[in-house]
């Protein structure tokens, strides 16, 4: 397995300086092609008017939206430009999460920025939220500060689920390019450590057949520590430049609430981190 064809989604109004330098990485460790995407809406204002006057602010607004995602494709354009392998450019004036979900069908992994805790704006925004529960493709989510993609060492974040197993194999063609790979899970109050290092210790000799070495450890953090914490404190004190997890979410209904981990991955962390739903 590999990626062939990587996708990075440009926002406006956010650093893409991260995500662009990253994606870069990605298509030339790997050979692949590198897809560029980008969409946004005319935001309408709050007050009303009818008729000509309406309309006039509809084409004026729709024109900025235009301008500056040809701005947008051209930051694209210049960060890729001596990346080598196929390039393209595809953009829409649209919502943009719905139209960065429509174009993902094309690429083996997306990579997007993170997002603030607060509120976004879903007509300039592709929430990495949105994507990852649905795009059907792994998610890299790059912290805005990042400007490389450390694969000296990475972090299995394991939790015996379908979506924790999907992240794994999303994640082998990185894996295998890393130095040093940890393979941890977070008990929870009524595991039995012994059952919940057997099926860790599994996953590492699953990795080992796919040319994989991989440390098997769970958490030593207190049992009602949050979970986020104490996989923020295995990663740092394995230095991971990358966390491999499971994405998860609470609602049935749109799967938008994500579970504390995930909300943690998506939105704080300052590491890399690739997430399959």
């Amino acid at each position: 397995m590999t990626y062939a064809t990587v996708m990075v989604s440009l926002a406006l109004d956010q650093p893409n300086e991260a995500r662009l330098a990253v994606a870069g990485e990605l298509a030339e460790r790997f050979e692949a092609a590198i897809v560029g995407v980008a969409a946004a809406q005319f935001t309408p204002p709050l007050y009303f008017t009818d008729g000509a006057e309406a309309q006039k602010l509809i084409d004026e607004g729709e024109a900025s939206v235009k301008r500056r995602l040809a701005g947008l494709e051209a930051q694209f354009r210049a960060a890729t430009k001596n990346r080598g392998g196929h390039v393209e450019w595809r953009s829409a004036v649209d919502f943009p999460t719905r139209f960065v979900l429509a174009q993902a069908r094309c690429a083996d992994i997306v990579v997007s920025g993170g997002q603030s805790p607060a509120f976004s704006d879903a007509f300039a925004l592709a929430s990495p939220k949105d994507l990852v529960m649905q795009a059907g493709r792994p998610l890299l989510v790059v912290p805005d500060r990042t400007n490389w993609l450390d694969l000296r060492s990475a972090l299995v974040a394991w939790k015996d689920t379908p979506e924790a197993r999907r992240a794994v194999a999303d994640a082998l063609p990185m894996l295998r390019k890393a130095r040093d790979v940890t393979i941890v899970e977070i008990p929870e109050q009524d595991d039995d450590c012994s059952l919940v290092m057997a099926g860790v210790t599994d996953v590492a000799a699953w990795l080992a057949r796919h040319g994989v070495t991989a440390t098997a450890r769970i958490s030593e953090g207190a049992r009602n520590e949050p979970a986020a914490a104490q996989l923020e404190k295995v990663a740092g004190d394995v230095g991971a430049g990358l966390i491999v997890a499971g994405a998860y979410g609470h609602s049935r209904f749109r799967e938008l609430i994500l579970g504390g981990v995930t909300q943690h991955l998506v939105t704080q962390s300052t590491r890399c981190v690739l997430l399959s739903h």
